[in-house]
C-alpha cells in the first residue's frame, strides 16, 4: 500500500451503541482500509471515525458508512450539542502519505456523486472541493442545520452540488470535501452557562476576528453539565493549540470561570502536542526530529 488517504467521516450518533458498533464493523470490513480510531460523545450525539487506506478501499469504506448511517439514523428524531444537517454530517478526506490535495478533491467528488446516485442525499462539496467561495466554510454550509435545510436548499444560492433542492427525509444532507489535517480540540469550562462559552468561542475563532485558523462554537456537556468551546485548529502550525487555549483561560477569567480540562478528538499530528510542550516546558532550540526518541529511530 503506497498512497495512502485518510477520511474522517463524522456521524449524527453518540448515544446508540448498536448503531455505532454497526458503524464500527463495516469500517473494519473494507479491503485495504484501516479504522484507526472512533470516538463517541453522548452530549454532542456525535461519533468520529478515522480510517486510512489506499485509494479504491477508502472510497469504497466512506460510501458503505454513509450508506448505513442513512438506515440507521433518523434526523427526525436526533438531538445534541452539536450542529449538524445529516445522518452522516461530514466526510473530508485528507492526503497522508505520496497522495496530493488535488487527488483527494477528485476522491471527494466521486464519493460524493455516488452518495447522490445511490442513496438520494443531496451533497455539498466543502473546502478545497468547494465549487464556489461561499461553500469552503462548513459552519456556512451547515448553517441552519437539518430543521432549517429544507427553506435553505431552495435559495438560489444554496443549489446542492449533487442532487435535487430537496433533503433525504431521515438522512438529511452531507457535506464531503478534501482537506489538510486539523486537529479537535476542545476546552472544558467550570461554569454551566452556555452564554459564556459562546462569548469566548466568538473571540477566539477567526470569523469572529480571533484566530485565522480556528473555528470554534459553544457547547454544552449535558451529562457533566459544564460549558465546553469546542473548535478546529485548521492549520495547528499557524494558530498552535497553546495559544487558543492561553486565549480562552484568559477571556474566562473576565467571568470568574476557570478551564478545567481539555481534549483532543480522533487523532492529531503528533507536532500539535510536541509544539505545546516546548511552549509550556520553555524548551530552548528543541529539533522534536531529532530528539524525540521514537522519531530519531524512525528517521
Amino acid at each position: 500500500m503506497s498512497k495512502l488517504i485518510e477520511c474522517i467521516p463524522n456521524f449524527s450518533e453518540g448515544q446508540n451503541e448498536a448503531t455505532i458498533n454497526g458503524l464500527v464493523k463495516i469500517a473494519q470490513s473494507v479491503a485495504g482500509v484501516t479504522l484507526l480510531d472512533h470516538s463517541s460523545d453522548k452530549s454532542h450525539n456525535r461519533s468520529v471515525f478515522t480510517l486510512v487506506g489506499d485509494e479504491v478501499g477508502i472510497q469504497e469504506a466512506a460510501f458503505q458508512l454513509v450508506k448505513y448511517a442513512s438506515e440507521q439514523i433518523d434526523m427526525t428524531k436526533q438531538h445534541g450539542e452539536h450542529p449538524r444537517m445529516g445522518a452522516t454530517d461530514v466526510v473530508p478526506f485528507v492526503p497522508v502519505k505520496d497522495a496530493t490535495l488535488a487527488e483527494c478533491v477528485e476522491i471527494s467528488k466521486k464519493v460524493a456523486k455516488r452518495i447522490n446516485d445511490e442513496l438520494n442525499i443531496p451533497i455539498f462539496l466543502y473546502e478545497e472541493s468547494a465549487a464556489n467561495p461561499s461553500r469552503v466554510n462548513l459552519a456556512k454550509v451547515r448553517k441552519g442545520q437539518f430543521e432549517g435545510m429544507p427553506e435553505k436548499l431552495l435559495e438560489e444560492e444554496w443549489a446542492p452540488d449533487f442532487g435535487a433542492r430537496k433533503i433525504h427525509p431521515t438522512a438529511g444532507v452531507t457535506a464531503v470535501g478534501a482537506r489538510m489535517p486539523l486537529v479537535a480540540f476542545n476546552v472544558n469550562l467550570d461554569t454551566s452557562d452556555i452564554s459564556i462559552a459562546n462569548k469566548i468561542a466568538k473571540i477566539v475563532r477567526g470569523s469572529g476576528g480571533g484566530f485565522k485558523y480556528c473555528k470554534g462554537i459553544g457547547v454544552m456537556l449535558e451529562d457533566r453539565n459544564i460549558a465546553q468551546v469546542s473548535m478546529n485548529m485548521v492549520n495547528f502550525e499557524g494558530t498552535p493549540l497553546y495559544r487558543a487555549f492561553e486565549t480562552i483561560r484568559f477571556e474566562a477569567k473576565r467571568y470568574g470561570v476557570n478551564i478545567i480540562g481539555s481534549e483532543v478528538i480522533g487523532l492529531t499530528p503528533a507536532k500539535a502536542l510536541i509544539d505545546c510542550a516546548e511552549y509550556y516546558l520553555q524548551i530552548e532550540e528543541f529539533d522534536y526530529q531529532k530528539q524525540i526518541l521514537e522519531n530519531h529511530l524512525l528517521s
